[in-house]
């Protein structure tokens, strides 16, 4: 009796062994990344697009005259205002497209750059780090294909956003030239391309995805920061960026394309080392291995709070150095804001002797610094769902720790962090800001504005706490939350919506500070509202099941 058996399709070795086989089914993954991001892409792409299409109109009606304009160009031509914004250019004759450019550009760039961090680590180290990248390598599956598949989708997301903005910019507001906007979209799409590349190699350093995710995040820190520091003092160092490569093409003004041939380049350097990092590791290894682990685990990983904050311990350093640093760098162009007051007798005439333009500044600066915090108190948040999808907590709470204390441990992490990085933050700008201004008594005030926006911060992660508990599939709309903050407390004064718009921000009770009231009804109504909302959650996952997806 004979059996008969399936051998190998004729040619299949040859293929296997065939340089061309790293990329096997690449178009196979390209659709896999395209299914699994279905609603995330729209979301991502929309967003982007529409926070810049849908500010166009704000501008004429709020500079309806030439006069208008170039009183906004003055207050631009300011050190705390390039920091923020970057190099202002054509303000000689300052029109809506040198507007655009000078006011949106900067902000667009950090939107795409983590966009393209967050997708490409999603779609390469996260694959690895479950598992699923080896399950399907064990098909007919190229070395090369996840990585490729993840960079021709995200690199399509930039490209497509790049596009919409080159046709819908114009069609929005008549005074953009289309060849301008193109160039605009272009400038933009050249940041999400270098940060795609960075994600794409991030990704092959670390064995975990949230480490790398981590180590994209601090690339557009440092990109930020370098052109930030470059337009104020260096020149030089804003072409160590390439935020600062996209805003020196001076679009709507001179229209300069050649700096996006250095985005271009850089992200075929970044993209082929990648590749060739891939090609020397093991599926699921990174570039730099996991160092051995105690014999014996310290008392406090016996509780769930220990073992919380040791998962999130290098998260939590992560971010307080980022604030730390931020603070110290925003808190010494103090003098410098300063010195241009003295200097410039229309800001003068319109701030008299009060000196808000620091307030002010220093008041967008502890806002940034609590977004940020707001921001690490989510992915605190998000780190026990992932914790209860991977199956790890299901061990934890098979032992006599209950579900509550459970939850409750990230939530204390997720609290107490959020207040640590606003005391370290706060205190590194508060101290720099005194010394460049020579006045102590600075310090005490702008460490108090930070303290300020902790109930709008926790209000935010008790969104996210109540979505774990009731909804946990919708858990990532909590960034929604953030992202009004962001809009509402970084351009809400710019295109100065309405008052109930702004009133119901998170962080609008303290935004005034330095220099303005705090909201004390708002605060107490927030500080209710989030210990009401960790309630829920806590109970809600108390009574659900729990899921593994």
């Amino acid at each position: 009796m004979s059996v008969a058996t399936a051998g190998p399709r004729p040619g299949h070795h040859a293929a296997a062994r065939s340089g061309g086989s790293t990329l096997t089914g690449t178009g196979t993954m390209i659709r896999f990344v395209l299914r699994r991001d279905r609603v995330r892409l729209p979301i991502w792409i929309g967003a982007i697009v529409l926070s810049v299409v849908g500010s166009l109109p704000a501008f004429p009606e709020t500079y309806p005259t030439a006069a208008d304009r170039q009183a906004r160009a003055a207050l631009l031509d300011n050190p705390a205002t390039v920091a923020l914004t970057g190099p202002a250019y054509g303000t000689d004759d300052y029109t809506f497209g040198a507007m655009t450019a000078n006011e949106l550009l900067g902000f667009v760039a950090i939107a795409v750059a983590l966009m393209s961090v967050l997708l490409m680590v999603r779609h390469t180290r996260a694959e690895e780090e479950t598992g699923r990248t080896e399950l399907l390598r064990a098909g007919v599956l190229g070395r090369h294909a996840p990585t490729t598949a993840a960079f021709v989708v995200v690199a399509g997301a930039n490209l497509l956003i790049g596009l919409l903005l080159a046709v819908l910019m114009p069609a929005t507001l008549a005074e953009l030239s289309a060849s301008s906007s193109l160039l605009f979209g272009a400038a933009v799409a050249s940041v999400g391309l270098v940060f795609t590349g960075v994600g794409a190699l991030a990704a092959q350093v670390t064995e975990h995805a949230r480490a790398a995710t981590g180590i994209g995040a601090a690339a557009v820190g440092v990109a930020f920061a370098l052109r930030a520091i470059g337009d104020v003092g260096n020149a030089a160092l804003s072409w160590m960026s390439p935020i600062g490569w996209a805003q020196r093409t001076r679009v709507y003004v001179d229209d300069r394309w050649w700096p996006l041939l250095l985005a271009v380049g850089l992200t075929v350097v970044l993209v082929a080392l990648a590749f060739a990092t891939t090609s020397r590791r093991d599926v699921g290894a990174g570039l730099v291995p996991p160092r051995p682990g105690s014999p014996r685990g310290r008392a406090g990983l016996s509780t769930p709070f220990g073992l919380a904050l040791r998962l999130q311990r290098g998260g939590l350093i992560g971010w307080g150095v980022g604030l730390v640093v931020f603070g110290l760098a925003y808190g010494s162009l103090a003098s410098s804001i300063e010195e241009f007051v003295s200097d410039n007798s229309t800001l003068q005439d319109m701030l008299g002797d009060s000196g808000t333009l620091i307030d002010g500044f220093m008041a967008i600066v502890v806002l940034m610094m609590a977004l940020l915090a707001a921001a690490y108190g989510l992915t605190a948040v998000l780190r026990l769902r992932s914790e209860e999808t991977s199956g790890r907590g299901e061990p934890v709470l098979a032992t006599a720790v209950s579900r509550v204390r459970f939850a409750g441990s990230h939530l204390a992490v997720a609290v107490g962090g959020s207040l640590l990085l606003m005391l370290a933050g706060g205190l590194s700008l508060a101290l720099t800001a005194s010394l460049a201004l020579d006045d102590a008594s600075v310090f005490g005030t702008l460490l108090g504005a930070a303290v300020a926006h902790l109930p709008g911060i926790w209000l935010v992660i008790a969104v996210a706490v109540a979505l774990v508990g009731l909804a946990p599939q919708l858990v990532h709309l909590s960034w929604v939350v953030l992202t009004y903050g962001v809009v509402v407390g970084v351009l809400g004064g710019f295109f100065q919506f309405p008052g109930w718009v702004t009133k119901i921000s998170p962080f609008q009770a303290a935004s005034p500070l330095p220099g303005g009231d705090l909201g004390t009804v708002a605060v107490v109504i927030m500080v209710v509202l989030a210990v009401a909302l960790f309630g829920i959650g806590l109970l809600g996952f108390r009574r659900r099941d729990m899921t593994t997806t």
